[in-house]
């Protein structure tokens, strides 16, 4: 446990050095406002197999437009109490970043991935640390439109979540929940940063249901452009929805959906 611990340590050490770097090297700046949308739906097979599937929809805010929309599915296999090991995949329609774009290119992206889960429970709060590697594959580009092939790269991100309840409402929890997730990428001759992005998060969670929860938070997003001094600095407001379906046998535990 002690050994585990520690390199859990020296991850989250590692992520963050990154990000506070990054952050500190940016000149140029754009900041935007965003609301996010999500619906998960998770199916437990038995007390060891789920499967979630998620529906998500990015927009600006100022004006309405949609940024990214996709739609992802990962397979679930609890190791132990604590620690569960995934595999998934995601299909992403992403939109210009830039607002002022004269064509609004919907470029496709495939995204496959994999990750580890480990969760420790205490009597009102929980941490949950959450390392997921994957490879992307985004649609190539010419002259405004969409051009034959794929380009490939991977990322490595890693979340720390700690989730508090605060109350019971008709015998039901209403929690609290912070995260910071940090994206690294290797160097390139394009890039020769490792930082990514980083999210900030914090949001209301209640379980609506002793199968559905609801969930409102908001996050801070600071992400790095291909241009090396330009970076991303956006306000996101969410919202979802998320369902647990037991297909075998009968819950024991409260939904939690999970954010991406």
């Amino acid at each position: 446990m002690i050994k585990v611990r520690g390199i859990c340590l020296a991850v989250v050490g590692l992520f963050i050095v990154a990000s506070v770097c990054a952050q500190s090297t940016g000149r140029q700046v754009t900041r935007q406002q965003l609301a996010w949308y999500s619906y998960n739906n998770t199916l437990e097979f038995s007390s060891k197999w789920t499967l979630t599937t998620e529906l998500h929809e990015w927009r600006f805010r100022k004006p309405d437009a949609q940024q990214q929309a996709h739609a992802s599915s990962h397979l679930h296999y609890a190791l132990t109490e604590k620690w569960n090991a995934s595999a998934g995949f995601s299909y992403f329609l992403q939109s210009p970043r830039a607002l002022t774009a004269a064509e609004r290119l919907t470029i496709p992206e495939l995204r496959p991935h994999i990750q580890i889960d480990y969760r420790q429970p205490f009597r009102a709060f929980s941490i949950g640390h959450r390392l997921r590697v994957e490879e992307r594959f985004i649609r190539n580009t010419a002259n405004g439109e969409l051009a034959d092939g794929y380009t490939a790269s991977y990322r490595v991100r890693y979340r720390l979540g700690l989730e508090y309840q605060v109350a019971r409402l008709r015998q039901l929890p209403l929690k609290v929940k912070l995260s910071e997730e940090v994206y690294v990428k290797p160097a390139s001759h394009v890039s020769h940063t490792l930082f990514d992005q980083n999210r900030l998060y914090v949001g209301m969670n209640y379980a609506v249901h002793k199968h559905a929860n609801l969930e409102a938070g908001y996050m801070k997003l600071f992400q790095q452009r291909p241009a090396q001094h330009q970076f991303l600095d956006r306000e996101v407001l969410s919202f979802s929805v998320s369902h647990r379906i037991a297909l075998k046998h009968k819950l024991k535990t409260e939904p939690e959906g999970e954010k991406m």
